[in-house]
């Protein structure tokens, strides 16, 4: 067996584990601080919002364009008066986003484009995209999201208990503030596979707490009718039971998303990548962070503010105190008896041992002469 399953067969049996629920506070403060980051970021710098959701042209190159992308980004800044994007697509061709223009605008552009280009204007295909179908968009995702949610709630509730739903509600907001707050301090364009990849995170984020919520639910039966844990100490363990799967779930969804993130958008600069990918790398690295550190410790902290807990944390805690107890004062006579051995017994022993020594040595040996 590999050491890396040796520690998951480890940490499931119990012989090790890390005290996640003990240091609660640690995770807590951390998650509020980069979300407090992740929320100002997103207030000063605001999101980059892309041609989908504000409106404006695209204009296509034809194949096999000489000119480098700085130049044709600068020609249509100057023709247009607005910030421009410029993607080199595979066929040579190149992609020229410019928001915030109308039709009349569009022509005078692609008019320009085609004199410093040095290319026929009807060789360029120019198409505009309403302000509106972006607007239609946001609306009908933002849609998806509160039904996804609303279903997400109902679920847990019914299939474990409300606070694990209310635990993995609040894990997928903080998923979710931290991936835009994100986007917005790095600057990519927020276009359509964005809010593909933020729909896409939420489902990652929910696999691995319940994940953890199943073995938590199955280790958790009739907890109260035993004394040897806590709650909070069950719920450590089902952490520890399922950390190596979730480690292991999320390496491997990370590693392809962190190839479309860096070497395809930057290395080979697809830059049309980027907008998905970073959202996905984020959200993923963020949802396994949020199911470990925060969804599971948030339940524990729910649940012994039951009275039934707080009654199994005081009988268990009883019992160790009366055995902690119990074994001091076995302890400490066998200490002091060995102490007394040690300082008068032991001389004694000798000597006796000695002497029956010596008289065994006088037993069975005549008088006389020997045969």
């Amino acid at each position: 067996m590999s050491k890396l399953g040796t520690l998951g067969a480890r940490l499931h049996h119990g012989e090790i584990g890390y005290d996640f629920i003990k240091n609660r506070k640690i995770w807590y403060g951390i998650s509020v601080l980069v979300t407090i980051m992740a929320i100002v970021g997103l207030a000063v710098r605001g999101l980059h919002m892309g041609i989908e959701f504000q409106g404006g042209a695209v204009f296509t190159t034809p194949k096999n364009m000489s000119v480098s992308v700085a130049t044709a980004e600068r020609y249509a800044e100057d023709a247009s008066g607005h910030d421009a994007i410029v993607q080199k697509l595979g066929d040579g061709s190149m992609r020229i986003q410019v928001a915030g223009i109308d039709t009349g605008a569009s022509d005078r552009i692609k008019d320009t484009l085609a004199q410093d280009l040095e290319v026929d204007a009807e060789q360029i295909n120019a198409e505009l995209v309403g302000p509106s179908w972006g607007e239609q968009i946001a609306n009908k995702a933002w849609q998806g999201l509160g039904i996804f949610m609303v279903l997400m709630v109902i679920y847990l509730a019914i299939a474990f208990e409300w606070r694990m739903a209310v635990a993995a509600f609040i894990a997928l907001i903080h998923d979710i503030t931290i991936t835009v707050g994100i986007y917005a301090l790095v600057g990519f364009e927020v276009t359509p596979g964005t809010v593909i990849g933020l729909l896409t995170i939420l489902g990652y984020s929910l696999y691995d707490t319940v994940v953890v919520f199943d073995s938590l639910k199955e280790q958790t039966k009739d907890i109260t009718k035993q004394t040897r844990w806590t709650y909070s100490e069950v719920a450590n363990r089902s952490i520890n039971s399922t950390l190596v799967r979730s480690v292991n779930t999320t390496v491997v969804a990370l590693l392809p998303v962190a190839g479309l993130l860096f070497i395809g958008g930057g290395v080979l600069g697809a830059g049309m990548l980027n907008d998905i990918s970073l959202s996905l790398f984020v959200g993923l690295a963020a949802g396994a962070y949020s199911s470990i550190f925060i969804a599971t410790p948030l339940v524990a902290d729910l649940k012994e503010r039951e009275p039934a807990m707080k009654t199994l944390k005081k009988r268990v805690l009883a019992k160790r105190a009366h055995g902690a107890a119990r074994d001091e004062s076995q302890d400490a006579p066998a200490a002091a008896d060995d102490a007394y051995d040690d300082e008068e017994n032991a001389p004694a022993v000798v000597g006796s041992r000695n002497q029956s020594a010596s008289r065994g040595r006088g037993r069975g040996r005549s008088s006389g002469r020997r045969r």
